[in-house]
């Protein structure tokens, strides 16, 4: 209950020297948030107690699941082909189980990753609420588009009004910070359980880097075989042929994940890329391949923006259906759920691919100009190689994969 005491103010302050009754206010308010404070302190204290303890447990879920599958990895070897399709069985429902973790791991705190922890420190970065995921998945996909058109318009003033280095300095600026809040962003997505772009298909971890070392055998191949059929009619369905030639290399990189894993990493060669660009000083190699770049980042935006548009639409259809996960993404290039419905977008996503390639023979033959001093010409030739086969081999690859498994099902009818 809240007392009442006479509190006579000075006529100065109140205009009048009659007493007036008021409550006690400092003990009726902080009665009632100290109450409240006290029982969130306590349920804070059980939620974190909580959230250890599950931890805990799910670490020590996955570790047994590690060496089950371990054990079943050796004892494939030697099994009859009964035990063979056991052992088959067993392993889908261990991948299950694993994805279930996953799917808990996105509600529980987490050690950050290696660009959170050098960007953010070691700070949690989960989101507990699906209303929480849910908004800044919308912030984040906001923030896309804006940005995008900023730079359609940015990438058109400076190719065709302002042919000024610092305009040009301005918007080299923008496209660094744009890669740079993008990865941000991304990652911490991923660390509450964005679906396709999960942190087990995370391409900047050192298991990546083994399983490309590894994979880049194929792309050597895809190369060398399409400097000799260039001109022949089998065309791009080469890649099948590579593929089914070397298919021990193709099981180590697990391309179902990797695929995913690729559009993140892009953001990370196209951020270095932007800074490299950002300290190319002015000269003749620089407005050599100035407006080749600036007409490369409208096109570029203007198929985000497409992509942008037509995944959205997509997306809402497929998770309306319950095929797709409220927390999917929008991304930079091909996935196989576009397949339907979207396919009309590749002949954009290709043309842009082999641009980039264009981009990096200019800058190659830039690079052996008698006039040529800059480094910055060599290393953006091979940043815009890297981008080239990556953007192109991994929508190659997720185009190869849907036809052979749509082939499958024709098969199967």
């Amino acid at each position: 209950m809240c007392s009442w005491e006479p509190v006579s103010f000075l006529p100065a302050l109140c205009g009048t020297a009659t007493p007036v009754l008021l409550p006690s206010w400092a003990s009726c308010i902080y009665g009632r948030s100290g109450e409240t404070h006290k029982v969130y302190r306590q349920k804070l204290e059980e939620l974190n107690n909580l959230q250890a303890s599950c931890s805990s447990s799910i670490r020590k879920q996955k570790r047994k699941l590690k060496d089950l599958k371990y054990s079943l990895q050796r004892c494939k070897h030697t099994s009859n082909p009964e035990e063979s399709d056991l052992i088959q069985q067993i392993n889908t429902q261990i991948k299950d189980r694993q994805n279930v973790f996953f799917d808990m791991e996105a509600y529980l705190p987490k050690r950050n990753g290696l660009y959170l922890n050098l960007v953010l420190g070691n700070v949690n970065v989960t989101l507990l609420s699906n209303q929480a995921k849910f908004a800044y998945k919308d912030e984040y996909e906001k923030f896309k588009l804006y940005l995008t058109i900023i730079l359609l318009l940015g990438a058109v003033a400076c190719r065709f009004i302002l042919h000024y280095r610092v305009t040009d300095e301005v918007f080299n600026f923008l496209l660094v910070w744009y890669y740079c809040t993008l990865t941000i962003r991304e990652s911490i997505l991923i660390s509450n359980g964005s679906s396709n772009l999960t942190s087990r298909t995370l391409s900047c971890s050192p298991q990546w880097f083994l399983s490309f070392c590894k994979y880049w055998r194929i792309v050597r191949l895809v190369l060398a075989e399409l400097m000799t059929r260039v001109q022949s009619r089998a065309g791009f369905m080469l890649l099948s042929h590579v593929v089914d030639s070397d298919k021990s290399c193709v099981r180590s990189w697990d391309f179902q994940k990797r695929i995913k894993g690729w559009w993140v990493s892009h953001h990370y060669v196209s951020t270095f890329l932007s800074g490299v660009m950002l300290t190319w000083p002015d000269g003749l190699m620089y407005q050599m391949f100035r407006n080749q770049f600036l007409a490369f980042s409208i096109f570029q935006s203007c198929v985000q923006f497409l992509q942008y548009y037509y995944q959205s639409g997509c997306l809402y259809r497929l998770r309306a259906l319950g095929k797709r996960n409220h927390l999917d993404l929008t991304v930079e290039g091909f996935q196989s759920w576009m397949w339907r419905g979207l396919t009309f977008l590749l002949p954009f996503l290709f043309f842009g691919h082999f641009w980039q390639l264009y981009n990096a023979i200019t800058l190659f033959e830039l690079s052996r100009h008698t006039e040529c001093k800059e480094w910055q010409v060599f290393v953006l030739a091979l940043t815009f190689l890297l981008l080239f086969l990556g953007n192109f081999l991994t929508t190659l690859k997720v185009v190869h994969t849907k036809l052979q498994k749509n082939k499958a099902e024709m098969k199967k009818l």
